[in-house]
């Protein structure tokens, strides 16, 4: 296996660098294409009763390719190295994250193929940092990153756009297993300059009929001034995993300040609850206060510090993280 991906990681790069000339032409109106090479690492510690928790982690590598074809057409391929969640060692796996076709004209865009979802796109986006931390959705695994899917969105005006995906529900690691479909939509607000809202909604039906179907509701309100940031996204799930009455909801906020140019001070506070303690090991609240740094153009640091509140006791860890995107 590792043979496999070191080839492929091989072919990936070699064909990526031999695009560099290429990319920088002026745009005329002609094909072009941009390599995708992102990692994510980091170095962190525990401290008190969880002071052996300490090293270091890769904790993402993005390797891929996107072309962008006249008429509005694009072309994108993402191969994803990361570890199973069903692996208890510390083997990279690799997975197909996007291989995906995108059209647009005017207001409307259609994507299909294995896409980026837009459960949480724009949280996502709007924290900015998920080389430090996931997203509230994605890191309490509400929800996939990306699935197979066809969607679509439309830019009414400045103010108002909505989108609606068809997916097969169990994320790119789980292409197809199940014979169940998810249905979402989403509506998004631009009131006024810096101002954003969503909301959004999802149903993930239940194919094998031993439970019920998984619901999600979202709402998100961000806002951005030059002298700051913060948003505020509020979650609830129905029958997670399928399972009646096993609900989870809760909440996150961030803040964002620059201080210079390439220097930024940020926090961030979530809380997790499940109906009826179902999840209480995992239930909780999470804080991370930390600082963000751009050391030239690829190159993104972050020393920061974090607190977890959960039923077995408060834990403590400082972390380093990494992150190089081309």
């Amino acid at each position: 296996m590792m043979k496999k991906i070191s080839a492929i990681a091989v072919f990936f790069a070699g064909s990526m660098l031999n695009t560099v000339h290429a990319e920088e032409k002026p745009d005329d109106g002609s094909p072009k294409g941009k390599a995708i090479i992102t990692l994510f690492t980091n170095a962190h510690s525990g401290f008190g009763r969880d002071n052996d928790d300490r090293g270091f982690e890769l904790d993402r590598a993005y390797l891929g390719y996107q072309y962008d074809l006249p008429k509005g057409v694009q072309l994108k391929a993402v191969v994803d190295f990361g570890q199973s969640d069903h692996i208890d060692d510390y083997h990279r796996i690799g997975y197909i994250k996007n291989a995906q076709v995108a059209w647009r004209h005017g207001g409307l865009t259609l994507s299909g193929g294995l896409i980026s979802t837009t459960q949480f796109k724009l949280q996502e986006d709007f924290w900015g940092r998920r080389y430090v931390m996931k997203s509230f959705q994605d890191e309490y695994d509400f929800g996939s990153s990306a699935d197979l899917a066809v969607s679509a969105a439309y830019k009414f005006n400045d103010y108002v756009s909505a989108d609606v995906i068809l997916a097969n529900g169990e994320g790119y690691k789980k292409l197809q297993v199940k014979d169940g479909l998810q249905y979402g939509a989403g509506v998004t607000f631009y009131p006024f300059s810096g101002l954003v809202m969503r909301f959004y909604g999802s149903y993930n039906e239940d194919a094998e009929r031993i439970g019920r179907g998984i619901t999600n509701l979202a709402a998100f309100v961000g806002y951005r001034h030059r002298l700051f940031s913060v948003g505020a996204e509020g979650n609830y799930q129905f029958n997670t995993e399928f399972v009646t009455d096993h609900d989870l909801g809760g909440v996150s906020v961030y803040v964002n300040v620059p201080v210079r140019n390439y220097v930024a001070l940020f926090g961030r506070w979530d809380c997790l609850a499940s109906k009826g303690d179902w999840n209480d090991p995992n239930d909780g609240m999470t804080g991370v206060v930390g600082a963000d740094f751009r050391l030239g153009k690829y190159v993104r640091l972050s020393p920061n510090f974090r607190l977890r509140n959960q039923s077995g006791g408060n834990s403590y860890y400082a972390y380093l993280n990494l992150s190089c995107s081309f």
